[in-house]
């Protein structure tokens, strides 16, 4: 009895994916918080955009959210600050707890929202809208680049017949410093639909009206998470391509709000 009850759902899984219909069922469940999100961010962007000096124009706008991890964060947008394309913006947003002192640097922009939002995409999705870069890279405050990120993903983003969007290999560290492991999947629809590899701290894409955050409230038990429903939600109209190159050191940390890995 319980094998004919799980058919169609096994049969829905092997048709669709398991994360494909696990994020349908999460828009289903989580719209009315989306909603109210959706307005929150706008007000926020208009409050910022307001009171707070324009952004300077870049080629690459880097988004670094973050939320109470000073020294974490100073080590990430170091990391964003130390790459070899020079022609870059880091903008971090803080979600709601206020900044830590940074890096005095012309390419650094930092602000705060109102308070706090606990959803990780609202927090990206503000620094996208401040920012009026070609493209558009994403750095989790726990998370660091290697120097030459920017510049291998751009590489390829600027060659004859180039993808929209790239994604680098992660090399994933546990929170004693020792190296887990390697993550570099080439990437393809059908088994993202399957299997969560796909991280926007490897991402770099063309800025469109496509290319923003889901604002459902996630919780680390919601699943998949926003970074797979962003590169899998922008690839559906646009080419995005695989970088083998180990560009990002991914902490793999379960008490992440905003990270938590699920492979």
């Amino acid at each position: 009895m319980r094998r004919v009850v799980r058919a169609p759902w096994e049969l829905l899984k092997h048709a669709f994916g398991w994360l494909v219909l696990f994020e349908l069922r999460n828009k289903v469940l989580l719209a009315p918080s989306a909603l109210r999100l959706r307005r929150f961010e706008s007000a926020e962007v208009q409050r910022l955009a307001a009171t707070t000096a324009a952004a300077p124009a870049a080629l690459v706008a880097t988004v670094i959210a973050t939320h109470r991890r000073p020294e974490a964060l100073r080590s990430a947008v170091r990391s964003a600050l130390a790459q070899s394309v020079r022609d870059q913006l880091v903008i971090v947003v803080d979600d709601g707890a206020g900044l830590p002192e940074l890096p005095d640097d012309p390419r650094l922009f930092a602000v705060s929202l109102s308070r706090n939002t606990g959803v990780a995409g609202v927090v990206r999705n503000v620094g996208i809208r401040l920012t009026r870069s070609r493209y558009v890279a994403f750095l989790d405050d726990d998370n660091l680049w290697e120097p030459d990120h920017l510049e291998r993903a751009l590489a390829v983003l600027d060659s004859p017949g180039a993808p929209d969007g790239i994604y680098t290999a992660l090399r994933r560290v546990l929170p004693d410093g020792t190296e887990h492991d390697t993550l570099s999947v080439p990437f393809d629809r059908h088994r993202a639909a399957r299997e969560s590899f796909l991280d926007t701290n490897a991402f770099v894409a063309r800025r469109d009206g496509t290319l923003h955050f889901s604002r459902l409230h996630r919780t680390p038990k919601v699943l998949p998470r926003e970074d797979w429903e962003l590169i899998h939600r922008y690839s559906r109209s646009h080419t995005v391509r695989h970088v083998p190159h180990a560009t990002v050191r991914y902490l793999v940390n379960p008490e992440s709000f905003y990270t938590t890995w699920s492979a």
